[in-house]
């Protein structure tokens, strides 16, 4: 099991930049597969990037293609989001989350995750 934290979150104007970070307790973490996911008012959680242990797989979601960037350093148990170009439909709770293994986007798969963190983008 990992326990998660995420930060960074706040409120950008449109075209705006964030980076969100999720720090990750557990020895194991550089096993994990990482992602973001987010879920905004009255919608389901959908997910938004994922990096597998070594960086060497990653996917992003359309919407996100060529304006967020998923990260990891494996020696400080940090996962990281950089979004660019931020649209006031990106607005929504951000959540980590990880997964032993396996490269996946999928929601149900991740067991693990973190509290959230609130992205608001203005127009």
């Amino acid at each position: 099991q990992v326990q998660l934290v995420e930060s960074g979150g706040g409120l950008v104007q449109a075209g705006g930049s964030l980076r969100l970070s999720c720090a990750a307790s557990g020895r194991t973490f550089s096993r994990y597969t990482m992602a973001w996911f987010r879920q905004a008012p009255g919608k389901e959680r959908e997910s938004v990037a994922a990096i597998n242990w070594s960086g060497g797989w990653v996917y992003y979601a359309d919407p996100v293609k060529g304006r967020f960037t998923i990260s990891r350093d494996n020696a400080k148990n940090t996962v990281y989001l950089q979004m660019n170009s931020l649209k006031p439909e990106d607005t929504a709770v951000y959540y980590c989350a990880a997964e032993p293994g396996r490269r996946t986007s999928d929601k149900s798969e991740y067991d693990d995750w973190g509290q959230g963190t609130q992205v608001t983008v203005s127009s």
